[in-house]
C-alpha cells in the first residue's frame, strides 16, 4: 500500500489533477423548491461535503470546478458566506443538458490532465475511492466505478417481463475519471440521447472503459429516503 501511494502521488506530482463536481439538480423528485444540491446534510449543504471529499485528500493538490445554473450562483455564493465555506474552487454554468454542463467544464481544463467527473449530490465518496479512479485513468485512460446487483432484475418486453442474469450487470457511480486529452475529444461529438453518463460519451469513441470497484456507500441522494441514509451514514 506504502508503495502504492508512493507511485501515486509521484504521478500526481508530473500531472494535473481535476475535478468536475456536477450541481445541477432541481429537486424535483424530493417535491422541495430547494435544489438538491443544496439541502441540509448534517448541518451543512450536500454540495460542500461532496467538495470536501475531493480538497481534503493530501498531496494530490486537486483543481474543483463545480458546475452549477446560471440562476443557482448566488444562492451558492450566499450559502458559502452563511457556512465559512472557502475551499477553493472554480464556477462554470451549467448547460441544458448534462453532456453540455461538463463539456462547458472541460473547455476550462488544460491537456495532460486527469479530470474525475462526479455527481454534486454524492457525498459520500471515500480517499481510496478518489485515489483509485484517478490511479486507474492514469493506466488506462479512464476509469468507472460500479458495483453489483444483489437483487433478481428483470427486462420488460412488450407486453412480458423476461427474466436476466443479474451477473452480467453493473450499477455504474461516478467520479468517472478519464485522460484529459481523450475525454475533451470525445466531448466534442454531436449530443444524443444515448449519453446518459460519460461513460458512454468516452465508450461511443471507440474506447474501453475500465470498470474499478465502486462503494455501497456512494450513495447518490435523489429521494428523501437517500438524504436520511447518507445522514445517518455521516453520523
Amino acid at each position: 500500500m506504502i508503495l502504492f501511494l508512493r507511485h501515486f502521488f509521484y504521478i500526481c506530482y508530473m500531472t494535473k489533477l481535476y475535478a468536475i463536481i456536477l450541481a445541477g439538480g432541481k429537486g424535483v423528485r424530493m417535491n422541495n423548491i430547494i435544489p438538491k444540491q443544496f439541502l441540509p446534510l448534517h448541518g451543512r449543504p450536500v454540495l460542500m461535503h461532496t467538495i470536501e471529499k475531493f480538497a481534503s485528500i493530501p498531496n494530490l493538490g486537486i483543481n474543483i470546478i463545480v458546475v452549477l445554473p446560471k440562476d443557482q450562483k448566488e444562492q451558492w455564493d450566499n450559502l458559502c458566506k452563511k457556512h465559512d465555506f472557502n475551499i477553493p474552487h472554480s464556477i462554470v454554468e451549467g448547460g441544458s443538458e448534462r453532456f453540455y454542463s461538463v463539456k462547458n467544464a472541460l473547455e476550462t481544463i488544460k491537456d495532460n490532465a486527469l479530470v474525475a467527473i462526479h455527481d454534486g449530490v454524492r457525498p459520500l465518496v471515500s480517499e481510496d475511492l478518489i485515489i483509485r479512479s484517478y490511479k486507474a485513468a492514469q493506466e488506462t485512460g479512464s476509469s468507472v466505478p460500479a458495483t453489483t446487483i444483489t437483487e433478481s432484475i428483470r427486462k420488460r418486453k412488450t407486453n412480458r417481463s423476461l427474466a436476466v442474469s443479474r451477473d452480467k450487470y453493473f450499477i455504474v457511480q461516478t467520479p468517472q475519471t478519464f485522460s484529459s486529452d481523450l475525454i475533451k475529444t470525445a466531448y466534442q461529438q454531436r449530443y444524443t440521447d444515448d449519453f446518459t453518463d460519460d461513460a458512454t460519451v468516452y465508450e461511443s469513441m471507440g474506447h474501453i472503459i475500465t470498470l474499478i470497484k465502486g462503494e455501497e456507500q456512494n450513495i447518490k441522494i435523489t429521494s428523501k429516503i437517500d438524504l436520511i441514509i447518507a445522514e445517518a451514514l455521516l453520523k
